[in-house]
């Protein structure tokens, strides 16, 4: 027998062991969880984790569990492979060439330095379009959720095999899973209590006969204009973070720095001074080289930030300007009552 599926929206958070408060509720029904640092870093953890031990398994020994969730996730790995060797590239050249070691140490260095800037800017500059959105509109584009999926089995004593996911609420647009976004009545909310707040929040009033309706189209609207938005704009302070990471200032902190952080005061040393070594990056950046006639080289560090701003900027605002308002029609406008109509 098919059970109906029941709606809830409860959000949940982590325990410091990395797992979720209530189990039990998530064998049930897919859960929410809050969109917090906290809660993101425990989920990339646990996704990591998963990429290069349990997924990689099943994938080789055939297993008809291996699913597109699973593919998906170990898309991490060559991304990280690939950051690692470039890291790498310069640093064991400079192993094998000793007569160009110091000149290939310091720009291995600052490649390092810079594939970590890039993924670092690329991550965190997502949220200079989101978190505005959502401000203005009550809409979390990257609200993530909780699901565990129940497996085939595939030995004769296998019951029960289960298996947590974690997908966001828009992460399709054609099948957003509105379900988990309903109020729970049996807890005294409205079931459109969500809807309800988004519907005032852009603008669509109050008490709305059928909310959910009305705000379905231009969540989705929304969600479409923030992706765009956020994938010019990641990608450009990405460049930025690269640009900070070739100024000159870091060749004072790669000739003192130290990763031994067991030795208290020399790491405490390190760490003070890449907080001075970013800032005065920042301005090097900004101001451009010295000795530098020519204009565009001169304000090419503006123009970079000029330009990642801008977009930034014209993104969240294109995503917050509706062009299609819901329509308001009524069943009594379309149908013509002293007409017959024939369904074939």
């Amino acid at each position: 027998m098919i059970q109906p599926v029941k709606n809830y929206s409860n959000n949940i958070g982590f325990t410091s062991s990395n797992k979720m408060i209530d189990e039990e509720e998530i064998k049930k029904h897919p859960v929410l969880i809050k969109n917090n640092l906290s809660n993101r870093m425990a989920i990339g953890w646990d996704k990591f984790t998963n990429a290069i031990t349990m997924y990689p398994a099943r994938g080789l020994k055939g297993s008809k569990n291996s699913n597109f969730y699973e593919f998906l996730t170990m898309g991490i790995i060559p991304y990280l492979t690939g950051s690692l060797t470039l890291m790498a590239v310069f640093n064991t050249y400079s192993t094998y060439m000793p007569k160009d070691k110091a000149g290939a140490a310091k720009f291995g260095n600052k490649m390092a330095l810079g594939v970590l800037f890039y993924g670092l800017a690329k991550s965190i500059s997502k949220e200079f379009v989101t978190k505005p959105v959502k401000w203005f509109t009550g809409i979390d584009t990257e609200e993530p959720y909780a699901e565990m999926k129940y497996k085939l089995p595939e030995h004769i004593n296998d019951t029960n095999i289960t298996s947590l996911e974690y997908h966001k609420v828009l992460e399709s647009l054609e099948f957003p899973r509105w379900d988990v976004k309903y109020g729970d009545e049996s807890k005294g909310e409205t079931r459109n209590v969500w809807f309800d707040k988004i519907a005032k929040k852009i603008g669509l009033g109050d008490n709305l006969k059928d909310s959910d309706q009305d705000v379905k189209p231009r969540v989705k609207e929304i969600t479409v204009k923030t992706d765009l938005a956020k994938a010019f704009a990641s990608y450009l302070w990405a460049g930025v973070g690269v640009g900070l990471a070739l100024q000159n200032t870091w060749d004072k902190f790669f000739e003192m720095a130290t990763f031994k952080f067991w030795k208290v005061k020399p790491f405490y040393e390190t760490v003070v001074k890449f907080g001075e070594c970013l800032w005065n990056s920042c301005k090097e950046l900004y101001r451009g080289p010295k000795d530098e006639t020519k204009y565009l080289y001169k304000n090419s560090g503006k123009l970079l930030v000029g330009t990642a701003a801008l977009a930034t900027v014209l993104g969240v605002a294109n995503a917050l300007i509706s062009r299609h308002k819901p329509s308001k029609l009524d069943s009594n406008d379309v149908i013509e009552k002293g007409r017959k109509y024939v369904v074939n």
